[in-house]
């Protein structure tokens, strides 16, 4: 997030607070402050730019609805990420959650073993990669955010999506295959990250 600039409210603190007391200004400041970051993070959960757009715009609702239960205005850049994340999650439950429980893949399909594939994820231009993670199905592309990007656990996924903690190891694993070999269909393969063949 970028440093504090607006001279009418000299803190994060004075920003939250006047947001708080829905005052117009506070309001378009904040949104200011937060709108490119939190669209990439739109973007990485939504099919298309369009979808990631709505999503956005229903999460800064909600963030203005709900900004007074912040107790602590230097919390709020992660609540703002949660309440965007959890904002998408919603999305992605009233539009697209039978896609989770019908996608399936052969994981045999792929031959790529399991800790090369790991290097070739972690070591791959982050532009490139967010590009082959956007184009997975919605329920693959959920939990790899959720998980590997993210940070959340097959526990808490699994509560976020009212799905059973194996579902999220399993829609993980799969798309973590289907990842790897869309990496591998546009020529990316191992030898080109770790700079040998294997």
């Amino acid at each position: 997030m970028r440093f504090f600039t607006c001279r009418d409210y000299a803190s994060l603190t004075q920003l939250v607070e006047g947001c708080q007391r829905e005052e117009r200004r506070a309001q378009t400041v904040f949104y200011d402050r937060y709108k490119n970051s939190l669209k990439g993070v739109c973007l990485r959960y939504a099919k298309t730019e369009a979808e990631a757009d709505d999503i956005l715009q229903e999460a800064f609702i909600r963030i203005f609805k709900n900004i007074r239960q912040i107790k602590q205005p230097e919390s709020v850049d992660s609540w703002v990420k949660s309440a965007v994340i959890r904002t998408a999650i919603n999305y992605y439950h009233r539009t697209t959650k039978k896609e989770l429980l019908h996608s399936s893949i052969e994981i045999s399909e792929v031959e790529t073993d399991v800790n090369n594939s790991f290097r070739i994820i972690e070591q791959l231009d982050t532009d490139r990669l967010l590009a082959v993670i956007s184009s997975l199905p919605d329920g693959y592309r959920t939990v790899i955010n959720m998980h590997l990007i993210d940070g959340y656990s097959h526990g808490e996924i699994a509560q976020m999506l009212s799905v059973a903690e194996g579902t999220s190891k399993s829609q993980l694993q799969r798309g973590r295959t289907l990842l790897i070999k869309k990496l591998q269909e546009l020529g990316v393969e191992s030898y080109e990250v770790t700079g040998r063949r294997s």
